[in-house]
């Protein structure tokens, strides 16, 4: 890939400093210039040139592969290819839990436990493998200022007090979360581009960023001419980064998204005109015709491979559904936020807890969802269960 750095692809220190010194720090920078401007940079003859441009050329475009050297590939690895989310019914469903090299997106609304769930897979992601975790670091990107280091010694202490039974090792475990508080597009993307030289450097095994959504509807107004576009190519870039590291380290990344206000059919085609395939808000008085699904459109929506929804039912029960998943069908399960994170809960509602199978609109009756549409947070959130095709679509 492009963005790939140029001391990752064999060329010597000497050169690499050099080059650096001009700007030229990745694939993308060393190609972009002429053999004449390399010569002058690198200080080499045309040939040298030439040889160091085939050499960067074929590290970074895409190679071809079988699905049996893939196969053999991921037997060979020393990491697990999955981190436990210590929730079994959902690791079960999941085939393991969250799956390294891949984009998993956590989507809601707030309140529901979005960030409670990436702090307590930043916890696991610390743990010794032969406790489900990775023995690794946690690059944790905050674009909402939401992330507590007090909540995160609380749930590693509630969850695994057995383990967490020292100051010392209450502090390993937080001194590898790194926290880098990023608050618009450009600083997440800075960000996004420099993490290749942390996951080496600091040993980072999972990559968590609360939220995507947070910034990107900050800085693009999807109603004025031009945005759209704009948005969609800043997402199109943001995820082919995150894609690349968690494929080329085989890391699982964790992200979360926000929630908005889905047309119906009846006024699709009126949509489309404004903004395809994206989403939008509605106007007081429109509430009948709408539902709420994930943020982000179209775009962002394929980008990512795994979609967990949290959501509400009442005051006090909570839902997570796989909405998408190459490996799980459509799944629901009733959890509960406590002292040591995410809890899931076995509850008396008739036809079963959980709902395994491929009819996205079954869970609605089975858990008795249509009778508590209208106490779920009726100023926000319109019927979520009834746009759920809409959610995986």
């Amino acid at each position: 890939m492009a963005s790939k750095k140029l001391r990752r692809v064999g060329l010597s220190q000497d050169l690499c400093d050099r080059l650096s010194r001009h700007q030229i720090v990745t694939c993308k920078d060393f190609l972009r210039l002429s053999p004449l401007e390399l010569m002058k940079v690198a200080g080499l003859s045309y040939p040298g040139v030439h040889e160091l441009l085939r050499v960067v050329s074929r590290a970074c475009a895409p190679q071809m592969q079988t699905a049996y050297g893939m196969k053999t590939q991921r037997s060979s690895d020393l990491l697990p290819p999955f981190l436990s989310t210590t929730l079994s019914a959902l690791d079960e469903a999941l085939h393991g839990g969250v799956a390294c090299g891949s984009l998993t997106e956590i989507t809601g609304p707030p309140g529901c436990g979005k960030t409670q769930f990436c702090i307590m897979m930043s916890v696991l992601a610390t743990l010794p493998t032969n406790m489900g975790g990775l023995e690794g670091a946690v690059a944790y990107i905050d674009t909402e200022s939401a992330f507590s280091a007090e909540r995160l010694v609380e749930i590693a202490e509630s969850r695994f007090p057995r383990y967490f039974n020292t100051e010392e090792k209450l502090l390993l475990t937080s001194s590898k979360v790194h926290l880098y508080r990023e608050l618009t597009c450009d600083e997440v993307l800075r960000r996004i581009e420099s993490l290749e030289e942390e996951i080496i450097s600091k040993g980072v095994k999972l990559v968590i960023i609360d939220s995507v959504a947070s910034v990107v509807r900050k800085e693009f107004d999807t109603q004025l001419q031009g945005n759209l576009k704009e948005r969609n190519k800043f997402l199109a870039r943001e995820a082919a980064l995150l894609k690349y590291l968690a494929e080329e380290f085989s890391i699982p990344v964790i992200l979360t998204n926000q929630i908005t206000t889905h047309l119906s059919r009846a006024l699709t085609s009126q949509a489309d005109l404004v903004s395809p395939a994206d989403d939008l808000s509605l106007s007081e008085g429109a509430s009948g015709s709408s539902c709420v699904t994930a943020a982000l459109g179209n775009t962002w929506s394929h980008s990512v491979n795994t979609r967990l929804i949290l959501q509400y039912l009442d005051s006090e029960r909570r839902q997570i559904l796989i909405a998408k998943s190459p490996l799980a069908p459509f799944t629901s399960f009733f959890y509960t936020i406590k002292e040591e994170g995410l809890v899931l809960q076995v509850l008396p509602i008739a036809g079963g807890n959980c709902y395994y199978g491929p009819d996205r609109s079954y869970f609605r009756t089975a858990k008795g969802q249509h009778e508590l549409a209208n106490d779920i947070c009726p100023d926000e959130i319109q019927e979520i269960g009834s746009c759920s095709k809409s959610l995986t679509d």
